[in-house]
């Protein structure tokens, strides 16, 4: 009898007393599951129930009822310890509204943190968020990987969207390469210097690659109004533009050393890809070749500077010429037909037979250029001229221009005053501006 009472004694011991009721709730078989979890909770572990569970009455447990209650609703019961979560200024909704359970295990899980998932968050997070990002073709590291802390806090932050920094410093501590090369730049595009990367890049995913917000080139058009109109409206696009890649094929997105933002110098960049023989079909010219080794280039060209005279975007006229220029070789000058040149060169050039100021090249007052080109057959400048390099001068192509098959020679040469040529398309005459040439 003695024996007995000792042990009911001890029984109610234990029972009442907090360090030993801990072990006593998982030695039973009612909850022995939880002194098996991985990461339990440190009550849990310490042994220590009464920290969240007070006692209803003297008997545990009572069928058809509870015996036991929460020490206070959930929220208050869980900051009673973890009293610095939620004080923030943007919270998440579930730690507003005090629903720890709704992603914490309250007892131990297998994972760290009480939670049921590891390092990939991806199902806890879907449990509430849109997964549509989620299934993009193309995602951000992280996404693709479910480490949704790497960017957010779960919990609170100062920043929207639960950020753990500002956006520009998220994506930049990862991106440290990235931030070092942008500030050696030249030239940082605006977008980049001023704005956050989320202007352009969704950070969760997106169809198309890079995860940028829009395809390309509506991308950088919608900032870059002027060049939206050229690629939409153009009859001659630059076909870079609509391939893949579009806009960073020329330009850098971020930053350069190029004025534009150009991958290299403009010149260097177009011969980078009209410095081939296969570009193209049929294939385009070679200008690498055509520039090697010459000594006389044309003006724009000394300079580097291939858009004075095409539209890299794209244009209305051939070769993405920014004026008119006739297709054919032969077309008869008439108001307009020679923009391309003329914007540059004398305007008046080939509107008078006979002139003393628009031209040198002149027998007496008799305009030759007139007589070439306004004729009924009339020449277009490229059949004397090259437009890019030539080992003669004002561009004379000493080779010969390129006449189907045959390029006919020129035979050009000149004086202080004037000069000669003998071409194939006609016998050697000779011109000069102070004495004329009389010819019969």
């Amino acid at each position: 009898m003695l024996s007995f009472a000792s042990t009911a004694l001890a029984v109610l011991a234990l029972f009442c007393c907090s360090p030993a009721l801990g072990a006593t709730c998982t030695a039973t078989q009612c909850h022995a599951s939880l002194a098996a979890l991985q990461y339990a909770h440190v009550p849990v572990r310490d042994g220590d129930c009464s920290a969240c569970h007070t006692s209803k009455g003297n008997e545990h447990p009572v069928k058809g009822g509870k015996s036991f209650e929460l020490a206070a609703k959930s929220e208050g019961l869980c900051r009673d310890c973890h009293d610095g979560i939620g004080k923030k200024a943007m919270v998440h909704a579930p730690v507003k509204e005090g629903e720890c359970l709704g992603c914490h295990e309250p007892h131990g899980a297998a994972q760290r943190f009480l939670l049921e998932v590891g390092e990939d968050r991806t199902a806890l997070c879907l449990n509430c968020h849109d997964a549509k990002p989620f299934k993009e073709k193309y995602l951000h590291g992280p996404v693709a990987l479910g480490f949704c802390n790497t960017c957010h806090d779960p919990h609170d932050s100062g920043e929207k969207a639960l950020l753990k920094g500002k956006v520009r410093d998220v994506c930049l501590n990862c991106h440290a390469d990235f931030g070092t090369r942008m500030r050696q730049a030249t030239v940082v595009h605006p977008p980049v210097a001023k704005d956050t990367c989320t202007a352009c890049h969704d950070p969760h995913g997106s169809p198309y690659q890079m995860f940028v917000k829009n395809k390309l080139p509506d991308l950088c058009t919608g900032c870059h109004k002027n060049v939206g109109k050229v690629v939409a409206s153009a009859k001659v696009p630059h076909k870079p533009m609509l391939q893949e890649g579009g806009c960073p094929n020329c330009h850098s997105s971020h930053y350069g050393k190029a004025k534009g933002m150009l991958l290299a110098d403009q010149k260097a960049l177009c011969l980078g890809c009209h410095g081939t023989d296969t570009l193209g079909s049929p294939p385009l010219r070679n200008i690498s070749r055509e520039l090697d080794g010459k000594a006389f280039l044309h003006g724009p060209l000394q300079k580097g500077d291939c858009r004075a005279c095409h539209d890299p975007h794209g244009s209305n006229y051939f070769r993405l010429l920014k004026g008119n220029y006739p297709e054919d070789l032969y077309f008869s000058y008439k108001d307009g037909a020679y923009d391309a040149c003329l914007r540059c060169h004398e305007r008046n050039l080939l509107r008078f037979p006979e002139t003393t100021i628009y031209t040198k090249f002149r027998n007496g007052n008799r305009n030759l250029h007139y007589l070439h080109v306004v004729a009924r057959k009339g020449r277009t400048c490229r059949i004397c001229h090259e437009p890019h390099a030539s080992d003669g001068v004002k561009l004379i192509n000493k080779e010969g221009a390129q006449f189907g098959g045959w390029k006919i020679p020129l035979h050009f040469a000149i004086t202080p005053t004037g000069g000669s040529c003998a071409p194939g398309c006609h016998r050697e005459f000779k011109y000069d501006r102070v004495k004329a040439e009389v010819y019969r």
